[in-house]
């Protein structure tokens, strides 16, 4: 109501200033034609004019549609159909996340043609055709939603990448990934996908290579990356360890190790081990020490006591441990190897011993079998052994014997005896 009382007041006051305006502006107009002249005044020529302009517009519009019918309509029914292929493509969406594979896959590909979208109806498709084990009808799909769309290639080689991983096939994943890692340097989802294809093809050096990267882009946590790392290099050493010869390779990956990866027990024995393969014992030994200094361990320790370096010097640094842990047994057994190297027999004899109080072992019994057989004293070199053999039965898995499979047969003596 309200509209329509400003609409009638803005009327009246347009029209009241007209007047005045007629009123105040007088004026005319003429127009001869030959002998023939018309004269009206100037405001109704005026509003003739703006008619006349009006009539010539819209006469105008009317003769363009009728010239040009065939292009209006197919405008509009282009329209049409698209309206139609986006409510198609809606439909075949919700299939795909309700999981009717095969729905979903032919709704999309016919709504992709008339869709303004169709590099969304391709791609959908093929994951459909993809979840339905359809692969070479999935590949036609990606082919032509690459020949519908321009500038999508980032798009349709990440699609690729992940069903070649889903399809287990890395390898032809990681070389549409390397392809796409050199045009879109750092792309989030190409070093996800990466990180993926490396650990599935254990490729530790790309894996080793590429942690840094994940890192700076924040797409991994700070634990993650330490397990990555740990299990790169853990690899990385195994594997150059197989070739002795080329020692200079797994000194380099140390080398490049981060510090807190070389506190590692399991990555210094690993290092030692490929150290004392390449005949390398010497820095095998410095690398012991340094890290029992450091941080202790009974593996470390059970390497120590291995080495042949310099048994004298060996000796003394273990027992110049020793005065620090003297209840340790792990580095009493290696004193007492260290003193067999160097002949004294009655110590290494007593480090044993004492090993043994400590955590009785079947490999502690063993060496002094072997060392009171080589002195003479048989009679504990057998009681030794005895007690090696039964530390040793008693880790042993419990299995069916023969005596077990006997005493069930029904022409066995005891099966006789229970009858």
């Amino acid at each position: 109501m309200r509209k329509l009382i400003l609409l009638i007041v803005a009327g009246l006051a347009v029209g009241a200033l007209f007047g005045h305006l007629m009123m105040s502006v007088p004026g005319y107009w003429l127009i001869r034609v030959g002998d023939t002249s018309v004269q009206t005044s100037f405001w109704f020529g005026l509003v003739l004019l703006l008619a006349a302009f009006l009539v010539v517009h819209f006469a105008l519009r009317l003769l363009s549609g009728m010239i040009r019918p065939v292009g209006r309509f197919r405008t509009w029914n282009s329209r049409a159909r698209n309206r139609r292929a986006m409510k198609r493509t809606v439909r075949g969406l919700v299939a795909m996340t309700e999981g009717r594979w095969k729905r979903a896959e032919k709704t999309l590909v016919k709504a992709a043609d008339d869709s303004s979208t169709p590099l969304v109806n391709y791609l959908s498709a093929a994951l459909a055709a993809h979840y339905q084990g359809h692969y070479t009808q999935s590949q036609e799909h990606i082919n032509q939603a690459q020949l519908t769309t321009e500038g999508a290639d980032t798009a349709i080689g990440l699609m690729q990448a992940q069903l070649l991983i889903d399809r287990q096939q890395p390898e032809e994943a990681l070389a549409i990934l390397n392809r796409l890692d050199k045009q879109l340097s750092n792309h989030p989802q190409v070093l996800k996908l990466l990180k993926q294809v490396f650990l599935s093809v254990n490729d530790w050096e790309g894996l080793r290579r590429l942690i840094p990267r994940l890192a700076a882009q924040q797409l991994i946590s700070q634990q993650e990356r330490e397990e990555l790392e740990f299990k790169a290099y853990r690899e990385l050493i195994i594997f150059e360890a197989q070739n002795p010869s080329d020692i200079e390779r797994v000194r380099s990956l140390w080398a490049d190790m981060p510090d807190y990866l070389r506190g590692k027990t399991e990555l210094i024995v690993l290092y030692t081990e490929a150290l004392l393969q390449a005949n390398e014992d010497t820095i095998a030994e410095r690398l012991l020490n340094h890290s029992l200094d450091h941080h202790w361990d009974a593996r470390l320790v059970k390497r120590y006591g291995l080495l042949n370096v310099d048994p004298a010097r060996q000796l003394a640094k273990a027992e110049k441990w020793l005065q620090e842990r003297p209840n340790d047994p792990e580095l009493l057994l290696a004193c007492g190897r260290l003193s067999l190297r160097t002949g004294k027999w009655t110590k290494a004899q007593e480090y044993f011993e004492a090993s043994q109080r400590q955590r009785p072992s079947g490999v502690v019994c063993a060496e002094l079998a072997r060392l009171y057989a080589s002195l003479g004293e048989h009679n504990k070199s057998q009681l030794y052994y005895r007690h090696s053999v039964e530390m040793l039965a008693k880790s042993l898995p419990s299995l069916p014997q023969p005596s077990d499979a006997s005493d069930s047969q029904p022409g066995s003596k005891k099966a006789a005896k229970r009858a």
